[in-house]
């Protein structure tokens, strides 16, 4: 079981965008609005997986019993590698500094399965049942 990293309830302002094939463009996650300094917690019970600096930018990663596992950027971490989290558990604080946030500051938060090239992104509302799936009649 999944929550949302940020409380209340945040708004997205970029939504998940899988590219066609896996080394092509798209957002690979969603950035939620967040203010400076926002308490963000692990949206599920897990182990961190990582939490320090990817490309100059502030990231934590909690791996959860179901294979999946989260991100959370920027963030400034106060969990450390190898730690164990509750869902909910805070892990850290969201700072500015997100390229691309298109409001003043945004949590990106990303969802995969696996690792390296077998790795498969998800849209992480879906963790909270908040993706609609419409099914279509064939032919």
């Amino acid at each position: 079981m999944y929550s949302a990293p940020l409380s209340p309830r945040p708004t997205v302002v970029t939504a998940y965008d899988e590219p066609e094939k896996r080394w092509q463009p798209g957002h690979r996650g969603v950035d939620l609005a967040a203010s400076p300094g926002q308490a963000v917690r692990t949206a599920g019970a897990g182990r961190v997986r990582f939490a320090g600096t990817v490309a100059g930018r502030p990231l934590v990663s909690v791996s959860h019993p179901d294979g999946v596992i989260t991100t959370y950027e920027p963030v400034e971490a106060i969990v450390a590698a190898g730690d164990h989290v509750s869902r909910g558990e805070i892990i850290g604080t969201v700072i500015s500094g997100h390229p691309g946030c298109p409001v003043i500051v945004c949590l990106h938060w990303g969802a995969r399965r696996g690792s390296g090239r077998g790795a498969d992104y998800l849209d992480p509302l879906g963790l909270l049942g908040a993706v609609r799936v419409r099914l279509k009649p064939v032919g």
